[in-house]
């Protein structure tokens, strides 16, 4: 089984990520079950440290179409991240201080449960990430290079 559910590629574009952390999430039972159908949307969401507390928005799981019907699922719905005290506080800490921002990088499985990987990270500047699309175009140019060989 394929342990990666989504991975948010533009924030590797975006963002110089210096730390990772991995992050529990609290889920409803049909958004779990999307989850296992592969049915997210996570290039737009971000992490919001708010009250002690770290919260995901704008991660889009959309509901199965065989969902109950006596519930009514929020696609868009914040959700809390678990983390424990001292990963909390050394984010809030970093973003205030610092100036980095959090964002979520990966959503995977690990021992059943659902985790979501967040980066601390700084912006790329327009530079920077002309450098990013210039080497990953040479490597792409050198890959093909090779196997003609």
């Amino acid at each position: 089984m394929n342990k990666t559910i989504a991975l948010n590629k533009r924030a590797r574009f975006e963002y110089h990520i210096e730390d990772r952390i991995e992050a529990g999430i609290a889920l409803e039972g049909w958004e779990v079950k999307s989850l296992r159908e592969g049915r997210v949307q996570f290039a737009d969401s971000y992490v919001l440290l708010k009250d002690n507390e770290a919260f995901l928005f704008g991660c889009q799981i959309s509901p199965l179409p065989t969902a109950s019907t006596h519930i009514r699922p929020d696609p868009l719905r914040t959700r809390k991240l678990l983390l424990h005290r001292r990963e909390i506080d050394r984010l809030v800490g970093a973003v205030d201080r610092r100036g980095y921002t959090v964002i979520p990088t990966a959503m995977y499985w690990s021992r059943g449960k659902v985790k979501v990987e967040i980066g601390l990270a700084k912006g790329k500047r327009q530079h920077d990430k002309r450098k990013t699309q210039k080497d990953r175009d040479w490597e792409r140019q050198k890959g093909r290079i090779l196997k003609r060989g």
